[in-house]
């Protein structure tokens, strides 16, 4: 196991070579050698290396997904840290919290059985989020979806966003007990009517996928699915015409040329950022992510292609795909309903939230305020992340608790 891991050949070696390397070039950007910097990467390659080590050590299922967001990770870091070293090492502490969230989230969903009876459970606690961020939220960027507690902020829907997956889950699978089509729909309309009030569209985009393809794969009434896509079409509709901030962004999408000083600075210079790089990229510290606002969080790609070049940002669409690509083959392989449905809630959740933002960045959609799952920097997106990681992880593993169920009341009636 040890010589498998720490071998010249594995990934695990290979990406501690790719981070090393990134430290040389940070200290070369940097041309003072800085301590932070160099306590910081060793902190961030051990952590790697020690997680992945552990991980090997105590689960079965698939632990390519768990390195190939180790590597998304290391390249948001070395991003942001060469944007604002200040916040780079604020991303490694999250990390640090996000691997101890994710081992924390392993065993809790691993040992504690019944996850699939508990759907007011899942539902209370996301009226208790949405009604605390109405009350107590603070508004950035137009949207009402931040908490501050204690001087740091927290945003309530990257954990509502968990426990919707887990609602949808919980309903298929226990169809038969919940068999009111009307009232689920109400529920799971409420979720994004929320989000409407909040003016967290992105969100609300994101919700409404989620369901719209776990409704596509479970749901035998047909019919539903064309209804919920003809209301998708009116909500959309209403929001362009309620919200000031969604006309802009359409407008800016369309033609972000016209105020290109004004309202399409945004994205436009991230176009020309990425356009600068070419295919290998100017190199870490030559170019001028600084010219992008927000560059660290919804535009971390467009800095990436600039520096490290275009093929290092397909190499990031390749990753998100490839961990799609394994979630799904979970989903298809878990002998369990729920964890089934589980799995797939959250490899949709990764694949769907990459595709908004970096549709948005690169001008194929309009552009939503989103983050890049792993890439961006934030700590309620990261840890939110990683707590979904240790669920699929979970779900990656042969569970068949319907057998262990039936064994239970064999030994409680043989008692």
């Amino acid at each position: 196991m040890t010589k498998k891991l720490l071998g010249i050949r594995s990934p695990q070696s290979l990406l501690m070579l790719i981070n090393i390397l990134a430290l040389l070039l940070l200290i070369t950007f940097n041309t003072e050698l800085e301590r932070n910097i160099i306590y910081s990467a060793i902190v961030l390659i051990l952590t790697i290396s020690l997680s992945s080590f552990v991980l090997y050590k105590i689960s079965s299922g698939d632990n390519y997904i768990f390195l190939i967001v180790t590597m998304l990770i290391s390249i948001g870091i070395i991003m942001i840290y060469r944007i604002n070293p200040a916040l780079g090492f604020k991303q490694i502490l999250w990390f640090g919290i996000g691997i101890i969230v994710f081992f924390i989230s392993y065993f809790t969903i691993k040992n504690i059985k019944y996850w699939d009876k508990l759907l007011y459970f899942y539902l209370g606690l996301s009226l208790v989020l949405f009604l605390a961020t109405l009350i107590f939220g603070t508004k950035n960027k137009g949207a009402t979806n931040w908490i501050i507690i204690f001087g740091s902020s927290f945003q309530p829907a990257e954990l509502i966003k968990i426990l919707f997956i887990f609602s949808l889950a919980s309903y298929y699978t226990n169809k038969d007990k919940y068999n009111n089509k009307l009232i689920f729909l109400a529920v799971v309309y409420a979720h994004i009517g929320f989000l409407f009030i909040q003016k967290d569209l992105g969100t609300a985009m994101l919700f409404f996928l989620l369901f719209i393809s776990i409704l596509y794969v479970y749901e035998e009434d047909r019919r539903l699915i064309l209804y919920n896509m003809a209301s998708a079409v009116v909500l959309g509709v209403l929001g362009y015409f309620m919200f000031n901030h969604v006309r802009v962004r359409v407008e800016t999408w369309i033609n972000p040329w016209a105020d290109i000083d004004g309202k399409g600075y945004q994205i436009t210079q991230s176009l020309f950022a990425i356009a600068s790089g070419g295919f290998f990229g100017t190199g870490i510290g030559l170019g001028h992510p600084e010219f992008i606002p927000e560059v660290h969080n919804d535009f971390i790609f467009s800095a990436i292609c600039e520096e490290m070049g275009v093929f290092t940002g397909i190499a990031v669409i390749f990753l998100f795909l490839i961990i799609v690509y394994r979630g799904v083959k979970i989903a298809l392989q878990q002998q369990n309903q729920f964890f089934r449905i589980i799995a797939l809630g959250i490899t949709l959740m990764f694949g769907y939230q990459a595709f908004i933002i970096l549709g948005g960045v690169t001008k194929m959609i309009p552009l939503t305020g989103i983050t890049l799952p792993f890439v961006s920097y934030g700590g309620s997106s990261l840890v939110s992340s990683f707590a979904a990681l240790g669920i699929l992880q979970v779900a990656s593993e042969e569970l068949d608790l319907e057998q262990e169920e039936e064994d239970e009341h064999r030994i409680q009636e043989d008692n």
